[in-house]
């Protein structure tokens, strides 16, 4: 069984692995450093660095996984594995946010001495190596919901991180114990925010709903109004993965020969791929004959594409 075609990955699973090992081993160094020094701020950055890494991994794993050819079991092959690692992610961001939300609040009670100078320098380290590599996720995650989850954990902690220099440098100044769990608080709010549109993207991908933008009433009348189309019914548009957008729809054409209903069925095909991005649909065609009566045209094997058109937008 051929596999069923998506657009391109420009990152692959190994260099995403090498990016996890690079992340893994700082957030070791930073949660060292971090208990040394014993700042909170530092110590939550070092988790945050941790849950990027598992995201990275995450994510070299689906992009594995979404390059495994479509089989009898799956027919659209395994490219929603992708979409469940952003979820995935999206539920660890939230549990960690959670952890060190309630942790800065028993420090906010009692604050501790930290050495600010330590965290500093740790903190500076990570914001230049977070932000090495979402700037080389930044173009893959337009158009990737899994590569997106990882940028936004990978961006969230650069801005987190800066946090924690900011508050190095507010105990270093004035010896103010207490803006290391302040910062912590803000970091856990900004882990929530960054995770909630990777959640409620992966969810509403999973509900089959349709491309956010999407514009189901303007489709409809685009396709009513090609020549030859006199009505349709049962319009679905839903996404597959990121990027990918499958479709089926019933066309009710006049009494024809197929060679002609098939004409009708190609340009709906093109119109959806090419105005609509849609890179995969089903068109059936149902005829309408002199006496008002529909009955559907049924292809056998050898001319199956007489109701199936499968387009790939370039």
């Amino acid at each position: 069984m051929s596999g069923f075609h998506t657009h391109s990955q420009s990152i692959s699973s190994r260099q995403m692995w090498a990016a996890t090992a690079i992340t893994f081993s700082f957030c070791l160094i930073e949660a060292l450093v971090g208990f040394r020094s014993n700042s909170l701020a530092l110590m939550a950055d070092a988790g945050h660095n941790f849950a990027d890494a598992m995201a990275l991994a995450l994510s070299a794993f689906a992009l594995w996984m979404a390059h495994k050819r479509a089989d009898s079991k799956r027919t659209f092959g395994y490219h929603r594995v992708g979409i469940l690692a952003a979820l995935v992610n999206a539920v660890g961001l939230v549990v960690m946010a959670g952890i060190i939300f309630w942790q800065a609040l028993l420090r906010m009670d009692s604050p501790q001495s930290v050495q600010s100078e330590a965290m500093i320098w740790m903190a500076l380290a990570a914001i230049v190596l977070n932000s090495a590599i979402a700037w080389w996720l930044s173009n893959a995650a337009k158009g990737d919901l899994n590569i997106k989850s990882a940028y936004l954990h990978m961006l969230g902690d650069a801005a987190a991180s800066l946090g924690v220099v900011i508050a190095g440098i507010v105990i270093a100044l004035t010896g103010a114990y207490i803006a290391d769990p302040i910062v912590s608080i803000l970091f856990a709010a900004l882990v929530l925010w960054s995770s909630w549109s990777i959640f409620s993207e992966a969810i509403a991908v999973l509900l089959e709903s349709t491309p956010r933008g999407f514009d189901m009433a303007k489709a409809e009348h685009v396709i009513r109004h090609i020549a030859g189309v006199t009505d349709l019914h049962d319009l679905h548009v839903w996404t597959i993965a990121s990027g990918l957008v499958a479709s089926t729809v019933h066309l009710v054409v006049a009494d024809q020969s197929v060679s002609s209903s098939q004409k009708i069925q190609m340009e709906v095909a093109h119109v959806l791929a090419h105005d609509f991005n849609i890179d995969h649909c089903t068109i059936q065609i149902e005829a309408v004959d002199c006496g008002g009566h529909e009955h559907q045209i049924r292809a056998n094997d050898d001319a199956s594409h007489a109701h199936h058109h499968h387009v790939h937008s370039h």
